[in-house]
């Protein structure tokens, strides 16, 4: 890096001419009043279970936050279903979300992949929970378990046996009824023995049912006061409880907490077209239920006031990407998911629960498919295996782009969520009128005192929202004004971020900053924020007696008691050093946005440094592991530099830089798997699809998937033959489908390995799993045509490339895309 290093006398020099640029239009300026004296939260009614390990760590919540040893806790929950994946890739995936900044992992405990034979309880293999808890418990991971019974999951029977739904009435207090649920949770308890927090174990928490409205004899509080008690007769003493908290939500005050969520689109929904701008882009200031949340009947608003709720505002059920249905397909972006979270933490959110955060597959029925589908009462067909969900982490493990916009955040609220926390939020003085009113900027504050965040979102899913010129927050604080930024910065369409201000940074004072705040490292204390594309990137500090700085980039102007550091480079890196008058050194790293995507925490040498990679990347305590997509070539930054390479699976060329970083690269060997197709049979015509009866709460048919008769007599068909040891060298090898149809299916024998609902992008699939079963010989591609006509969601784009009749089915491509693996010791 060549940027020269400008001084504090250089500094004084460039104040005259740049001072003039300190001029705001009042005018131009939001107003947001945090000036209220700071309230402490008061105590919560929800009375905890068993809240103290055996070493005597606690956890605890007041009306406002999450605490751990008494202190503030903003955790990050992602969903993972465990029968839904492969056993033997669990500890990996964990790992990856561990390695993204996840401290909960929840999942459901599918009734009907357990117990789907009455009688016949299934805890094994790929169904092993205790298994799946106990690698939580190696990771340091904590586990929040979701019994139901009764769960939705796009589930068969919301994940009721069928020979349940013969005994009589369910989800209530029905004598016969509640004696299978105490067998199913008495199975439950035996497999968490041992392994719930007060053990010292990771199992801090129990969601019961879901979706739960019901108020008929026998059902509301009552019923899920009895599912309490049932729990914890079966052993599960856990600190938390929770029942969601939308479509007029059950919620027995004092028992259980309610938690909240939104999706970026609703496959349920039974429109053929885009629907109206999504509320997840809102701030909620008047309550916590998503619009699109309220699927089957109104929802239970809750006022957002922190001081007067009882239990914090906690999530469960965020959209981490959305499941397609048959009948709608959308497309969801890694912005789409990503944006929500200013809306969402500005509105008070105390704990971020993503769902999906891995997304997984359907385990083989030994009586039927398990999946949802309208032939089985419910309202919507999902894919009969897959349930990828668009997930951060895919069906196969892969890392999305979503998997880096999540990190960005994620690491943020494990090094500064203890701030975040205890700060309540603040509108602005003039709201949006509605979710579609794209005229007002969206914003809040979260403040403790003169301390806090702004939240911006100028994002919407759909719909470009226009830029924002001239932007600047005129924030009132029990202190005094503070204007963020002191010039006024234009936000581009599509920019969502979180600005810190007025805090401390290893003894400096931090005004504010322009770039967003990423994580921090130790020894040498080091604060990491990125640059906003689009946006001036600047950070201002309080130019204390003593002060001294060194940037190696940028401008540094010294005025009115401040010192900023302004116009940095958004596409390279900037490194300040700064000491106060007596304090420790401290230093700033500041990445660009694409750096801060590609950095990832690790520990060589006990020691902490970024690694910046374009690879896939996850980390235990003793190895790093880069995965590469179809290019053998492995490039990564360590920072700070390192005196020498860590040891590795492939020799590495070192690079010493200039800005405290070491280069570390390697090319490993070319591989190139072989694949032979033949198509073995032309697609026949289709006929138009069937709308099936509306459920109540909606108030029209969808289409319904075509029966599996219609594949048998109508789909195309290739054979599909891979050459000798196709994973030989290595760690996984990837199927890509490019086609357009309606459904896709990929089959070994009557075997179904895969299925796909075609919404526009290339359909991948993990050939590692099914090598690994020694399922080596041909396999077999259908594509079923898709009707023109067909009245299915697809996005615009997408079906605009249809033609205006009749039907298609066209395999546009199909290859292999070999994953190549590095590794990396941690520890000489």
């Amino acid at each position: 890096m060549s940027n020269p290093v400008f001084t504090l006398a250089r500094a004084a020099i460039l104040l005259l001419a740049s001072s003039l640029c300190f001029i705001s239009n009042a005018d131009s300026q939001i107003l947001v009043d945090a000036s209220a004296p700071y309230l402490q939260p008061a105590l919560s009614s929800f009375q905890t279970g068993a809240a103290r390990t055996p070493g005597g760590h606690t956890l605890g919540l007041n009306q406002r936050f999450i605490t751990r040893d008494d202190k503030p806790w903003l955790p990050v929950m992602g969903e993972f279903h465990f029968s839904r994946v492969p056993a033997s890739e669990w500890e990996e995936e964990l790992l990856k979300m561990k390695s993204a900044g996840v401290d909960v992992v929840s999942t459901y405990v599918i009734w009907l992949h357990h117990e789907e034979i009455e009688g016949q309880f299934d805890w094994s293999g790929d169904r092993d929970l205790r298994r799946f808890a106990q690698l939580c418990e190696k990771h340091h991971l904590k586990l929040y378990v979701r019994i139901g019974p009764w769960v939705h999951g796009e589930v068969r029977n919301g994940g009721f046996p069928d020979w349940l739904l013969s005994k009589g009435p369910t989800r209530v207090n029905d004598p016969v009824y509640l004696s299978y649920v105490t067998k199913f949770y008495d199975a439950i308890g035996q497999q968490l023995n041992g392994l719930y927090w007060k053990d010292g174990g990771p199992v801090i928490g129990i969601q019961l049912e879901n979706e739960y409205s019901n108020r008929a004899p026998g059902g509301g509080a009552a019923h899920i006061l009895e599912l309490k008690r049932l729990a914890l007769a079966a052993g599960m003493d856990v600190p938390f409880y929770s029942v969601t908290g939308w479509d007029r939500a059950t919620i027995p005050q004092d028992a259980v907490l309610p938690v909240f969520g939104g999706y970026p689109d609703a496959p349920w929904d039974a429109s053929p077209k885009d629907l109206p701008p999504n509320e997840v882009y809102s701030f909620r200031f008047h309550g916590r239920v998503a619009g699109n949340m309220g699927a089957m009947g109104a929802a239970t608003a809750t006022a957002l006031n922190p001081a007067s709720e009882d239990t914090p505002f906690l999530t469960a059920e965020v959209g981490g990407g959305i499941e397609d249905t048959y009948h709608r397909r959308p497309i969801i972006s890694s912005d789409d998911v990503a944006a929500i979270f200013p809306t969402l933490l500005g509105s008070g959110v105390n704990l971020y629960g993503l769902y999906m955060f891995q997304g997984g597959g359907n385990p083989e029925g030994k009586l039927s498919t398990l999946q949802e589908s309208q032939a089985t009462g419910y309202p919507n067909d999902l894919p009969i295996k897959s349930y990828d969900f668009q997930a951060p982490l895919g069906e196969f493990g892969e890392e999305r782009a979503s998997f880096r916009k999540f990190k960005l955040v994620n690491y943020f609220l494990n090094a500064f969520g203890d701030q975040l926390a205890p700060m309540t939020p603040h509108a602005p003085d003039v709201l949006p009128k509605d979710r579609a009113d794209v005229s007002i900027p969206r914003l809040a504050v979260r403040s403790q005192d003169d301390r806090g965040f702004l939240f911006v979102n100028n994002y919407l899913r759909g719909t470009a929202m226009p830029a924002r010129h001239d932007f600047q927050v005129k924030i009132k604080l029990p202190g005094g004004d503070l204007l963020l930024p002191n010039r006024p910065v234009d936000v581009p369409s599509g920019a969502y971020f979180i600005w810190p201000f007025n805090m401390e940074l290893g003894g400096v004072h931090l005004r504010y900053s322009t770039a967003q705040l990423f994580t921090r490292l130790h020894a040498p204390e080091t604060f990491v924020f990125f640059c906003i594309p689009g946006i001036r990137c600047e950070l201002s500090f309080a130019d204390e007696s003593g002060l001294a700085i060194h940037s190696t980039g940028g401008q540094v102007l010294r005025a009115n008691g401040s010192v900023t550091i302004t116009n940095l480079k958004t596409a390279s890196e900037t490194i300040l050093s700064l000491q106060g008058s007596g304090t420790k050194p401290v230093r700033v790293l500041v990445l660009s946005e694409n750096d801060a995507e590609n950095a990832w925490k690790v520990r060589l040498s006990d020691k902490e440094h970024l690694l910046i990679t374009p690879q896939q990347f996850f980390t235990s305590d003793d190895q790093i592991t880069l995965n590469s997509d179809g290019d053998l070539r492995f490039r990564m930054t360590l920072f700070p530099a390192v005196k020498t390479a860590p040891s590795a699976s492939s020799r590495l060329t070192v690079k010493q830089q200039a800005n405290d970083s070491t280069e570390l690269s390697t090319s490993l060997k070319l591989i190139q798997p072989q694949l032979t197709i033949t198509q073995i049979r032309k697609a026949r015509d289709v006929p138009a699809v069937k709308i099936g009866p509306p459920p109540s709460w909606r108030d029209q048919g969808v289409p319904e998937a075509p029966a599996g008769a219609t594949f048998v007599d109508d789909a195309a068909q290739w054979r599909i033959k891979l050459g000798l040891e196709p994973l030989l060298g290595l760690s996984n090898l990837f199927l890509q489908v490019d086609y357009t149809g309606d459904i896709a299916r990929l089959k070994y024998g009557n075997h179904l390995i895969d299925d796909n609902f075609f919404n526009g992008t290339p359909w991948r699939i993990g050939m590692k799993r099914l090598l690994d079963s020694n399922e080596a010989g041909d396999l077999q591609l259908e594509i079923l045509p898709l009707r023109t006509d067909s009245p299915v969601f697809l996005e615009g784009a997408v079906r605009k490339t249809l033609p205006p009749t009749g039907q298609i089915d066209q395999l546009h491509s199909i290859h292999l895309v070999p994953q190549y693996q590095l590794t990396l010791r941690t520890t000489p």
